[in-house]
């Protein structure tokens, strides 16, 4: 069914806005009228920090709190053949060319202050952790999906101290097939780490962030960690590919609700469970800044070291 009121797509920067609620910029999707392709108003809209702020201003509810009247587009019902594109793939080349680099990589140096150069080296080659030169010190985290089918890398810059992602003067980040200019790309993307589960029957633990499920299987070899890279892409069909696998969901502090929600909305053929770790063991302060698990371990780690 095709709606007259749909969220604009992303088309870059000057497509996405100021956030009415949390006030981040570039985070905000406004919807638009398809039948006069303009903005409905400026504060209908979703915000994309899911968790952290979680503003939704729908069409209907704008025009319910105005007193409008909701006009359905009329659409006409056809039935073609016309098939999905299939997933494009980066060829493997691509992939061991980045990790043979001699450019900086500020994640990876990052993980050299934390970790023995023995343990990087390791990580390194399990995720297939590589480097770009789109920015200095630019990582790849490459989505490989269990056939070995690279789908893409995404290329993002940390900061090599902090080991935090660089946001401003805007987000650095983008697509290895962007970079490549391979017109057509048809990406679809699947978990970060999605490779090693073949290889294991443990079970699966999944974080947001590619950085914490790195640092984490350091920590807790015993789960084979996998990253969404986002909420959203945690999903019926990504999750597909764990049936009958036991799967542990570990959301950043103060996600813990909505990641419970995206429970009922996954594949039903693998056995899900929820970590409230965080949410019982983080300090005002942790709350504060918003602490992944990831954040958590170096933290424990640090107070274990400082103890003796």
């Amino acid at each position: 069914m095709n709606y007259r009121y749909t969220l604009q797509s992303y088309s870059g920067i000057k497509s996405r806005f100021r956030c009415p609620n949390c006030h981040k910029t570039n985070k905000f999707s406004r919807y638009i009228d398809t039948e006069t392709n303009e903005y409905i108003h400026e504060i209908v809209g979703r915000c994309n920090r899911e968790i952290k702020c979680g503003y939704h201003y729908t069409p209907k509810q704008y025009f319910g709190d105005h007193h409008f009247e909701v006009i359905p587009k009329r659409t006409k019902i056809i039935v073609s053949n016309i098939k999905e594109n299939p997933t494009s793939t980066i060829q493997k080349a691509i992939l061991t060319q980045s990790l043979k680099k001699d450019a900086p990589n500020n994640f990876l140096e990052y993980l050299g202050a934390i970790f023995d150069t023995e343990t990087v080296n390791k990580l390194k080659t399990k995720y297939h952790i590589g480097t770009s030169k789109k920015w200095k010190g630019a990582t790849v985290f490459w989505q490989m999906d269990c056939e070995g089918k690279i789908r893409s890398g995404k290329v993002m810059l940390y900061n090599v101290n902090t080991g935090k992602r660089i946001k401003k003067p805007y987000h650095h980040i983008t697509w290895v097939h962007r970079i490549m200019k391979i017109s057509n790309y048809t990406l679809k993307q699947c978990f970060f780490g999605e490779h090693l589960l073949k290889a294991t029957t443990n079970p699966i633990a999944i974080v947001e962030s590619e950085k914490t499920a790195i640092i984490a299987s350091v920590f807790l070899p015993e789960f084979t960690w996998i990253a969404s890279g986002s909420l959203s892409n945690l999903n019926h069909e990504k999750t597909k590919i764990l049936k009958d696998r036991q799967v542990i969901l570990f959301p950043d502090l103060g996600g813990y609700d909505k990641w419970k929600e995206k429970i009922l909305k996954l594949c039903p053929d693998a056995d899900y469970q929820i970590s409230d770790l965080l949410e019982r063991k983080a300090s005002d302060k942790q709350r504060e800044l918003g602490l992944d698990v990831a954040d958590y371990l170096l933290a424990l780690e640090l107070e274990k070291y400082v103890n003796n």
